[in-house]
């Protein structure tokens, strides 16, 4: 159990990585982790699209940040825009997973299905990074070359590799746990 613990403290979401290929046995592992996620009613929603070709995840970034530039116009979105592979941060690795648009309840599935793969490459001497802008994809020229048919669509990707940084830990909130007993509300600390 303390290994476990020790994991999920440990993993951070890691935006630079080195250019070493990542073993195709490893991404199996992976995508199984995430296929041993919870589903409501067992239903499995999710699909997996593995992308490894350093050119395509490369166009891939280019045409997102085109699509992304064009929907935020916040300053913030701009600057971050500028830098070079912003969207999947020159990963070896990037995983589309999908499911099916008429799954309203599709996109929990998917966020544990994400979590546990990013807790076993974490585990495996990986290291990833979720990235929600990574759905804009479908909004591109490249995403015909996914093959998701017309009844999913994109809920979030993953970048994978072998790290190239130690993210520091950022401060977690403590004040956000209340004990409800008896029509009384308690937060943490307080009584």
């Amino acid at each position: 159990m303390d290994s476990i613990i020790q994991i999920i403290y440990d993993r951070r979401a890691v935006r630079k990585y080195k250019s070493r290929p990542v073993e195709k046995s490893l991404i199996e592992q992976l995508v199984d982790t995430g296929r041993m996620a919870p589903s409501g009613m067992n239903l499995q929603p999710w699909k997996f699209y593995v992308v490894t070709e350093s050119n395509l995840i490369k166009q891939m970034d280019e045409q997102i940040k085109v699509v992304v530039a064009d929907i935020y116009k916040m300053p913030e979105m701009v600057e971050f825009l500028k830098k070079p592979n912003s969207i999947f941060h020159g990963a070896p690795v990037v995983v589309f997973i999908t499911a099916p648009k008429v799954n309203e309840w599709a996109a929990l599935d998917i966020g544990m299905c994400a979590q546990n793969m990013m807790l076993a490459a974490k585990a495996s001497g990986l290291d990833t990074c979720p990235v929600g802008l990574g759905k804009f994809i479908e909004r591109t020229s490249l995403y015909s070359q996914l093959g998701v048919p017309a009844t999913d669509h994109v809920l979030v990707s993953l970048t994978v590799g072998y790290g190239d940084e130690q993210p520091p830990v950022h401060e977690r909130k403590k004040d956000n746990v209340f004990y409800i007993r008896e029509g009384v509300t308690a937060r943490v600390g307080h009584q």
